[in-house]
């Protein structure tokens, strides 16, 4: 290709093409597996395997002038324009290796980085305001609420996620992650990729936020308060935090020289938590948490390599700090109505634009600085690069488009997540987590194990294993399948069925002095081996008894003795059953007894039956009867009883009198009357 110097090009799109020459010659380019640095001219050469195109500075889309406009970071200036008129207020812009995109909530409208002129249009896939990766292979726009992410990259698609999303981050290979709120499912998106993995998920019910560590993908556990490394094989290593979150914690994109930035916006405060524990035996320190202000809106935080930092809506005020806590620096932006927007260079600063795209902030990653630029100034003075307005004459008329869901041949489905499984009596209830589908719904859940195997529908998430050798250990194996065929299994740990033992035969004898000896019977086990019996009285605990024997002491009144016998099937540390429970009451003796007689009746002319209301208070107890101080006759008596005088005859009304006898005294009762 030789320059034209006759004139008939425009000089200015000469400038403007020579420019973006330029400007893309000193593209950075990074080697991730040599490490190495140098410089890029794109053009006519192609760009060899392994090296990508890290993008440098932020576009802007300025209302006024309606046009988006490029700053460079590194010098503070606008050095480009491209008009994109008739887009929305507030306007998103994102870049890619090649173009820039003007992202409005009903068009994307994408314009050439060289030429800085428009080259198309499609419609996105939901009507709000995406969040945006400036990665490797994208830009990607994630719709949260829709649960899709649409890739402008090459190649363009746009992958649905099944639900709603927390915020999403990227590793620097380009590797989007993913949180669906609804199921906690985490999952992954790969450069180039037009399929989400899933291997991950969070516990039912728990809240969480992704974040990057290390170049590491990771997972705050907002409920359980812990933070999780996450890889293809699952969440990995865990550790403690060392502070309690609320729901609504704000988790930076990356740490900052070790340390996570979360935002607990109730309490106003940012907590920088040490990431060590992540490492095997890695020192943790205690969170540093820094005060912000308490009568403003914490929006953020956004993280560079050395700070971070978060918006105060409330003032417009961007605020930046080290990872030790300290301020950096303070900025605030013009008030325009809506709040400052934050965005994530590749280049690491951190730019904050006014909602109407008249100045932007730019924080440097490094130290935290901050310096404004003004793109109302460079519009009016016209010191940005910017297309002709003469139009090349063989340019065509845009035709809208609209990014369409990808849609890749189905392949297997990807492993249960979670696999579970309890024994019981000749059986194991097993439970597992929803496999990825991979593109083909699930058709139906293959359980196998030594000796068998069954199959459940594709919606099932339990299953209950029956037929089992009560003793014997069983490894239950989950597989998922589809019209593409079966995945690959997932195991839950090795369960031993069995059956608990049933109830002992108990008794229980009480003493006067508090004291309750309980003896019991070994009960059917089963076959298994006995490990102990738990025995326990109302109030007094419970204790572990390798006999069949023991004594309570300190017992008043009424208790009840619950004898369980505890077996196991294998060798010790195998897991144990706890066996139905053998009961006694018994009342321990209190005091003197009572008795009252509640009627006399006769019976063949020569009988009395001498009904009596007896209490022993606990004690074994013998009722005398008399009949008219004469013929006694004694018989055991607690509550309602009955003792019978023989041999005696009467006539009118007779004198009845009962005594009761017990270790703790005696009582009498007299009647008179007419049988």
């Amino acid at each position: 290709m030789t320059d034209d110097t006759s004139g008939s090009k425009s000089p200015a799109l000469q400038r403007l093409r020579a420019v973006a020459r330029g400007r893309a010659a000193i593209a950075l380019l990074v080697a991730g597996c040599v490490g190495l640095v140098g410089l890029a001219v794109t053009g006519q050469a192609s760009v060899p395997p392994g090296l990508q195109f890290v993008q440098v500075g932020h576009w802007v889309y300025n209302n006024a002038s309606q046009s988006a406009f490029h700053v460079d970071g590194s010098t503070g200036q606008v050095d480009a324009r491209a008009n994109v008129p008739g887009a929305e207020p507030g306007s998103q812009v994102v870049q890619g290796e090649r173009s820039g995109y003007v992202v409005e909530r009903s068009r994307i409208t994408e314009f050439s980085k060289s030429t800085l002129s428009v080259e198309n249009s499609v419609a996105p896939p939901a009507a709000e305001r995406p969040v945006v990766l400036e990665v490797a292979g994208g830009p990607y726009l994630v719709y949260r609420n829709a649960g899709r992410v649409a890739r402008l990259g090459d190649p363009t698609a746009t992958v649905p996620a099944g639900g709603p999303l927390s915020t999403p981050v990227a590793t620097s290979d380009g590797t989007v992650w993913l949180h669906r709120i609804d199921t906690g499912s985490i999952c992954q998106l790969p450069r180039g990729a037009t399929r989400l993995a899933c291997p991950a998920e969070l516990p039912k019910g728990h809240g969480g936020a992704l974040a990057v560590v290390g170049d590491r993908a990771v997972v705050i556990d907002t409920t359980a308060d812990t933070l999780h490394t996450i890889s293809g094989d699952g969440l990995g290593g865990s550790a403690e935090i060392g502070l309690k979150l609320p729901p609504t914690a704000q988790v930076a994109n990356r740490a900052v020289d070790g340390r996570l930035a979360v935002v607990d916006p109730d309490r106003k405060q940012l907590h920088l938590i040490d990431t060590a524990g992540l490492e095997k035996n890695g020192p943790t320190a205690r969170p540093v948490s820094v005060d912000l202000p308490r009568d403003g809106k914490i929006a953020g935080p956004v993280a560079a390599s050395h700070v971070v930092m978060v918006v105060d809506e409330t003032r417009h005020e961007v605020l930046t700090y080290d990872s030790k806590g300290q301020l950096k620096s303070s900025k605030k932006l013009p008030e325009n109505g809506e709040p400052p927007r934050p965005a994530l260079g590749e280049d690491n600063r951190i730019y904050v634009d006014t909602s109407d795209g008249s100045r932007v902030l730019v924080v440097d990653g490094e130290d935290g600085s901050a310096a404004e630029v003004s793109i109302d100034d460079a519009a009016r003075n016209g010191t940005a690069d910017e297309a002709t307005a003469e139009e090349p004459p063989d340019s065509e008329p845009l035709v809208p488009g609209v990014l369409s869901d990808v849609v890749a041949p189905a392949t297997p489905p990807g492993a249960p997540r979670n696999v579970k499984a309890v024994a019981g009596d000749s059986s194991a209830t097993v439970s597992w987590g929803a496999a990825a589908n991979n593109g083909a719904r699930i058709t139906r859940y293959r359980l196998s194990w030594s000796g068998g195997s069954t199959t459940v529908d594709g919606s099932a998430s339990s299953a209950t294993v029956s037929g089992l050798t009560n003793g014997r250990s069983y490894v239950i194996t989950v597989t998922a399948e589809n019209s593409a065929g079966r995945g690959s299994g997932a195991s839950a740990k090795a369960v031993v069925p069995g059956r608990a033992a049933e109830a002992p035969k108990v008794t229980a004898k009480a003493s006067a002095d508090g004291r309750v000896s309980v003896t019991w019977t070994e009960p059917d086990l089963h076959g298994a081996n006995l490990v102990h019996y738990l025995v326990s009285a109302s109030g007094k605990g419970e204790r572990e008894i390798s006999g069949q024997s023991t004594e309570f002491q300190g017992i008043t009144g009424t208790t009840t003795i619950t004898v369980r016998a505890v077996t196991r099937y294998g060798p010790s540390g195998s897991p144990v059953l706890t066996g139905k429970p053998g009961k006694q009451s018994v009342t321990v003796p209190s005091g003197p007894p009572t008795v009252e007689i509640t009627g006399v009746r006769g019976e063949g002319g020569n009988r009395l039956i001498v009904s009596v209301n007896a209490d022993a208070k606990g004690s074994s107890a013998t009722c005398e009867a008399r009949f008219m101080g004469l013929f006694p006759t004694s018989a055991p008596c607690d509550g309602p009883s009955e003792i019978a005088i023989n041999n005696v005859t009467w006539i009118g009304r007779v004198k009845i009198t009962v005594t009761i006898t017990t270790p703790l005294g005696q009582a009498t009762d007299n009647w008179t009357g007419e049988p």
